[in-house]
């Protein structure tokens, strides 16, 4: 019998940071921390709007549930998540990010270490 919630994670020196990813599996959400900290840090909210029929073209819609609610927070957690949704038949996606390094090379990293904890 398979577990009733899937939870796979990784960990990566990104930069001389060591980095975590914890991706794990919920009936009606993916819950995905990406931290450089070990904490769970700011929690947002990325669900995928239900008005569109077409998976690919989805628009996600961001709320910061716990933390500091910055535009780039909203930026980084759609860029992150949206593949996910994508990916997860357009689940919505609960992430906490707590990271020192933002930078776009960053997200590409954070986006294959997620892509290796696959729980969907």
């Amino acid at each position: 019998m398979a577990p009733l919630i899937r939870t796979r994670q990784t960990e990566k020196t990104i930069d001389g940071i060591s980095t975590q990813v914890v991706c794990t599996e919920f009936s009606n959400y993916i819950f995905i921390v990406l931290t450089q900290y070990g904490k769970i840090g700011t929690l947002v909210s990325v669900t995928p709007d239900s008005r569109s029929s077409d998976i690919s073209t989805s628009m996600l819609t961001t709320k910061v549930l716990l933390g500091k609610d910055e535009a780039l927070t909203h930026v980084y957690a759609k860029n992150v998540a949206a593949f996910v949704c994508q990916e997860a038949g357009n689940r919505p996606v609960l992430l906490g990010l707590a990271l020192k390094d933002c930078s776009a090379e960053n997200l590409k990293t954070l986006k294959e270490m997620i892509k290796t904890c696959q729980v969907w």
